[in-house]
């Protein structure tokens, strides 16, 4: 078990694995959804009818990254108003990729614009790197949960009725 669910689907991908029949329905929300011809409640925790080896490491996510950066701008330390900012700009040739992306706040993120970190002088406060599965998981094991719906609550690693 972790911190987070082993993933995140979109109802509509939720519901198309029901229909294919490769999911388990083990809790639902209230909410209904309906088509011409068929009415269901939307379901909140699915489980696969097989297993599927995790990938190793994370998918490249705006979320992904944020959690690998611990929800903080690496330049100023903030954690409102995040934003990607391309280490080497994507203007002066830098990718969209785990090793040249950061978190950073707005400010900071117009601060640097198309510069260098030389040239702006602002540095990450990490240099940014590919993260494991497991490296994601420890770090969001240090944040609270935000809005998670009661019924994923038998599904959870934590208690969230315990204090810290």
């Amino acid at each position: 078990m972790s911190y987070y669910p082993l993933s995140l689907w979109s109802w509509q991908d939720a519901v198309k694995a029901v229909f294919l029949d490769r999911v388990n329905i083990l809790s639902n929300y209230e909410r209904v959804v309906a088509s011409p011809s068929v009415r269901m409640a939307l379901p909140s925790v699915i489980a696969l009818k097989t297993y599927i080896k995790p990938a190793r490491f994370p998918a490249f996510t705006r979320f992904n990254v944020f959690l690998r950066d611990n929800f903080s701008c690496q330049y100023c330390g903030e954690g409102t108003e995040l934003t990607f900012d391309h280490v080497i700009p994507r203007s002066r040739g830098g990718l969209t990729t785990w090793e040249n992306v950061v978190a950073a706040c707005s400010p900071c993120n117009l601060r640097k614009a198309n510069n260098l970190p030389a040239r702006a002088k602002m540095w990450p406060a990490q240099k940014p790197y590919r993260p494991s599965v497991a490296k994601l998981h420890r770090n969001g094991q240090g944040f609270p949960p935000n809005f998670l719906h009661e019924s994923w609550q038998d599904f959870l690693y934590w208690d969230t009725e315990l204090e810290p």
